[in-house]
């Protein structure tokens, strides 16, 4: 439903649950801790299909046969190759400053790629165009992002392999190591579950960016942009820190109520649109459980008294871990670096994106909000 006004509308701070536009990839139900994509639920696909067969879904709008299924990983396999020159470039794109940034490293490298592969501008592209572009930035984002692991620790670039699936291929590239395969297992189930969720603060840039016409590589960077922050999905590898930090179970307790009543956030728990358990934190909680050991087991000690205590402390409060808190365990369980954690976290979360930046381009409206202006009255004569 649209409404047309003749003037400003005042809507909440943050945006909070406004409408902007219509959407066929799936929606967040958040009373009910359910989310889609698309008609089915995000969770079923999670546990029952192949990361590829959901970006299949994503790009076609169905779930691919099996002849579909070959083609498609046929055509994906190449895609994951780098141009020479992006390639040459990642040496120096990983060794800049002195902190490890991958999503900068991303960011950068991408926009090489916009450059050699002269990828056009959105406005200028038909749909078949405007999908391969998007199927190509999709493929090579694992690659650049372990890529620049490895330079930046030392050691080379490794070549995708086309005998592997995704997520065995991230974690070849990353720990140069043939995948377990119950690790691959588990790491795709999170990959396939963190593919899209809702209107968040990236999926939303990217969306802004692409109704300005720009190429996808333009609108993918601006939501990498978003998603860096620690309030998006720069978090995995902070609620693990605080695990790290708790240490024992004798500490849960003091720790979590020096922090609440300091007014600090805790990493990992509370969630904008949920007011109940977060679907994909029950899954990873179960698949860190299976995985075993005693980080696992530690943190669903932590996990329920930290409930437990905010119930106390903040009445009336829904606050439970979020994708983020269990994201970390699992990814540390599957021998992820923990500066890889959020990287991870954008090989999945890309297809989303550029899923939603193929339906804005087919909108010819841009998205051009207005702000209410709350400086000095003007005008007033400049001073002399």
């Amino acid at each position: 439903m649209s409404v047309t006004v003749d003037g400003p509308v005042e809507v909440p701070p943050g945006l909070r649950n406004v409408v902007v536009t219509t959407t066929e990839l799936g929606d967040v139900r958040g009373r009910e801790g359910f989310y889609h994509y698309r008609q089915y639920s995000a969770i079923e696909l999670a546990e029952t299909k192949t990361f590829e067969d959901v970006w299949f879904f994503f790009l076609e709008g169905r779930l691919p046969d099996e002849t579909e299924r070959a083609r498609f990983a046929d055509e994906v396999a190449p895609l994951r190759h780098l141009p020479a020159e992006v390639r040459a470039a990642l040496p120096g794109i990983a060794l800049a400053g002195d902190s490890f940034l991958p999503l900068a490293g991303l960011r950068t490298a991408l926009s090489l790629l916009t450059a050699a592969r002269g990828l056009p501008p959105l406005w200028d592209a038909d749909p078949a165009r405007r999908k391969a572009d998007a199927m190509l930035v999709c493929a090579v984002t694992p690659t650049i992002l372990a890529a620049l692991h490895r330079l930046r620790h030392g050691e080379e670039p490794l070549e995708p392999r086309a005998d592997l699936s995704a997520a065995a291929n991230w974690l070849y590239l990353v720990t140069g190591e043939e995948p377990d395969p119950a690790k691959a297992s588990a790491l795709e189930r999170y990959l396939v579950a963190t593919i899209d969720h809702g209107f968040n603060a990236s999926t939303f840039t990217a969306r802004v960016v692409a109704s300005t016409g720009a190429d996808v590589v333009s609108a993918v960077a601006a939501a990498i942009g978003a998603f860096s922050g620690p309030l998006h999905g720069g978090a995995p590898d902070r609620a693990l820190a605080s695990i790290d930090e708790i240490g024992t179970p004798d500490r849960i307790d003091g720790w979590v109520r020096e922090k609440v009543r300091s007014g600090e956030r805790i990493m990992g728990f509370g969630h904008a649109v949920y007011r109940t358990e977060d679907p994909r934190s029950l899954m990873l909680r179960d698949i860190a459980l299976g995985l075993g050991g005693d980080l696992a087991e530690f943190a669903a000690t932590v996990e329920r008294r930290v409930v437990e205590i905010l119930a106390e402390e903040k009445p009336g409060r829904e606050l439970h871990a979020n994708v983020e808190f269990y994201a970390g365990v699992v990814m540390e369980r599957c021998g992820i670096p923990r500066s890889m954690f959020t990287p991870t976290f954008a090989v999945s979360r890309v297809i989303g994106w550029c899923a939603n930046i193929l339906e804005q381009a087919a909108d010819p409206k841009m998205i051009r909000p207005a702000a209410r202006y709350v400086g000095p009255p003007a005008p007033e004569p400049l001073p002399r």
